[in-house]
């Protein structure tokens, strides 16, 4: 156990024997419309536009040559590695008229070609064919590359950031996170499978119940409620960012028995939360990663993208299968449980935009996320 591990382990255990769990230095009320109003939206998309934000898992560009198009807030990319192996990310825009230079969503191509008129550009972005130029007029191809996002690779992770701040690098971003998500080594790791799911529910509400550490006992009684202790809980404040750790009820009962307990680490899951949305759950065999994504135009809305992630090395067919027996257990419990309570929660807010949702001492996780969005929001003059 490394010394971080040792001291989260160590507070945890103080926790469980006396029945205390760490708090938050105020209560929270956050007002209903936060989630229904579309002018809290926009101030909200504003933010998130001013972030580095997860594009893509750096595994999904393998190799030199390879692409991957994704759409982020509305902006379609186009990511790719070069023979060097760099990534660079544009905005898969053809500079003539506006056409998407590549519609496939992932694949290997030494270049890419708008279907509209056929203008073809390099994977560093260069335009390097104009079909019919002599007939066009000169086309300038120096002033004329795909245009540019900023982006970073870093902890094996694509990040693209929207904001201009071409001085700040994801380390900046992530201050003390930066080293929470080294030690996880994502890099290493490839993307063993993924899924996304709309959701008529603002995407705090799935921020909310992802973090949530008062309800597994009640909303989950026959699954993770029976493996996770609800009341206790470390919270680690890193500025924009936050980590939480809960206990597995068998941690509970060895120290009840006054049992050695060897490799204590095992007996805590931990969730870091990079803002503004993403969610990291480091499992034994695999991590679970989370993207929660606004509707732009409803409130009432998101996208969630859930991707398994296991280091190449160490997957074999009994990874595979726990794995498997993993994502069944998430499923169940977020489509069947979850996701039904957070859209009752979304139809009720509809109904009566007024007032406030309360989040007590021992909800920090919760929290968090709507205090540092807040702050954001008045460093940006949302």
């Amino acid at each position: 156990m490394d010394a971080f591990m040792e001291g989260v382990y160590n507070r945890m255990v103080e926790h469980l024997r006396a029945g205390t769990t760490d708090m938050a230095e105020a209560s929270l009320s956050v007002p209903i419309a936060h989630f229904t109003d579309a002018d809290h939206l926009k101030r909200e998309v504003e933010v998130f536009r001013n972030q580095p934000l997860v594009a893509a898992m750096a595994s999904e560009l393998p190799e030199p040559g390879s692409f991957l198009t994704r759409d982020l807030l509305g902006v379609p990319l186009l990511m790719t590695r070069d023979k060097a192996g760099k990534v660079s990310v544009f905005r898969n825009m053809c500079r003539h008229r506006g056409g998407k230079v590549e519609q496939e969503e992932k694949g290997k191509k030494p270049f890419f070609v708008c279907a509209y008129h056929g203008w073809s550009y390099d994977a560093q972005g260069a335009l390097r064919g104009v079909p019919y130029e002599e007939q066009l007029g000169p086309v300038d191809r120096s002033c004329n590359s795909l245009h540019r996002v900023h982006s970073e690779e870093r902890h094996g992770i694509i990040w693209v950031d929207f904001s201009g701040r071409a001085d700040r690098t994801v380390a900046d971003y992530l201050g003390e996170a930066d080293e929470r998500l080294a030690a996880y080594g994502v890099e290493k790791t490839v993307v063993f499978m993924e899924k996304w799911i709309d959701l008529a529910v603002n995407w705090k509400l799935v921020m909310d119940g992802a973090i949530d550490v008062l309800h597994p006992q009640f909303l989950h009684p026959t699954g993770v409620g029976k493996l996770i202790h609800t009341s206790s809980a470390v919270c680690l404040d890193y500025g924009r960012h936050f980590q939480s750790f809960s206990a597995r009820k068998r941690l509970l009962e060895k120290l009840k028995a006054g049992e050695t307990i060897d490799a204590g680490w095992r007996y805590i899951s931990g969730n870091l939360m990079v803002f503004p949305n993403t969610s990291l759950i480091p499992t034994p065999d695999h991590y679970e990663y989370w993207n929660v994504w606004p509707d732009l135009a409803d409130p009432g809305r998101c996208r969630i993208h859930i991707r398994f992630l296991v280091d190449a090395a160490k997957l074999d067919d009994a990874v595979a299968e726990r794995i498997m027996r993993s994502w069944a257990i998430l499923e169940q419990a977020a489509t069947e449980e979850d996701f039904p309570m957070e859209e009752t929660i979304q139809v009720n807010a509809n109904a009566h935009p007024v007032g406030d949702f309360h989040y007590g001492l021992c909800e920090g996780p919760c929290q968090h996320l709507h205090r540092q969005m807040a702050r954001e929001m008045e460093v940006a003059g949302a």
